[in-house]
């Protein structure tokens, strides 16, 4: 069994296409597949002076074959600390939908599980300065947290609940629903007018993509001065066939409502400057903690 690290983005695009056969096996959710994922990669901004990096941490059985597990996170200097996430999950990324765990880190097994957390470990032991991790909206019981807890044991774990957007559109008016790529793109600019700014780039790219595979649909809701209803769904495929996920909407006249949703789990972990140059601040972290 290999484990290695993917650095940058293009290698991390490489990884992600590799792993395309284990998030199928896996049923990761659209935001934790291939085409969410590579525009995630695409919007980041590029160049020397880029603060966020992606790296990914990457378990083979087969030195030559695919991946058996696989940790895609992202990395974003903030002064002197190092803010890990998971890819994806950046400020300017585009918003996951709610009410279930959109998030994944993927493993065959327990054993390649193990053997993801202690690559993340070592990954973070690497870091020079003060770093912190979150990563959220995974799946309850998901193993691979349950190995980084293991490894960390002055991380922290909490599980919350988000609530789920449901449609009720076509009680409010009349719904112009569409999943043809050239009137999803006609008629964005309606849905990125609601969009808060920093988000539209991501939100553009991820809907172009989803479009362009039929994984999304727009509905609009017309009104006299322009639309006053606007929502995007992903069409999950799952094992159960096409599952419709309300992603994001915003409605003037009702029709969109939240219900509680889907726990997800979460983990958070910080080393201080007292780590400065020691190794292990990954498995040691309480010492670190209280001396900073």
């Amino acid at each position: 069994m290999q484990t290695r690290v993917a650095d940058g983005r293009a290698r991390v695009v490489r990884e992600v296409r590799a792993a395309a056969p284990l998030m199928a096996d896996l049923a990761a959710p659209a935001p934790a597949r291939g085409p969410w994922l590579t525009a995630a990669l695409n919007v980041q901004s590029g160049g020397p002076l880029c603060r966020v990096r992606p790296r990914a941490v990457v378990v083979q059985r087969d030195p030559q074959g695919r991946p058996d597990g696989l940790a895609l996170l992202s990395y974003r200097r903030r002064g002197a600390t190092t803010a890990v996430t998971l890819l994806g999950a950046e400020p300017e990324a585009a918003p996951l939908p709610d009410g279930r765990p959109a998030a994944r880190l993927y493993a065959r097994d327990d054993e390649v599980a193990r053997l993801l957390a202690e690559g993340v470990a070592d990954l973070l032991d690497r870091l020079r300065g003060p770093w912190t991790l979150r990563l959220a909206g995974l799946p309850l019981g998901d193993p691979i947290v349950a190995h980084l807890a293991a490894l960390m044991p002055d991380s922290s774990l909490a599980t919350s609940r988000s609530r789920l957007l449901v449609d009720e559109l076509d009680a409010v008016g009349t719904v112009l629903r569409t999943r043809d790529p050239a009137q999803v793109e006609r008629r964005l600019p309606d849905l990125l007018a609601r969009v808060p700014a920093g988000r539209r780039a991501a939100v553009r790219a991820v809907v172009r993509l989803h479009a362009a595979i039929g994984e999304v649909e727009l509905a609009v809701v017309p009104g006299g001065g322009g639309p006053v209803a606007v929502l995007l769904t992903l069409l999950d495929q799952g094992p159960a066939g096409e599952q419709r996920w309300p992603w994001w909407g915003v409605s003037d006249v009702g029709g969109l409502r939240r219900e509680l949703g889907s726990p997800s789990v979460g983990l958070t972990a910080a080393a201080g400057l007292s780590r400065l140059g020691r190794s292990g601040s990954a498995r040691d972290l309480s010492r670190g903690t209280a001396a900073g």
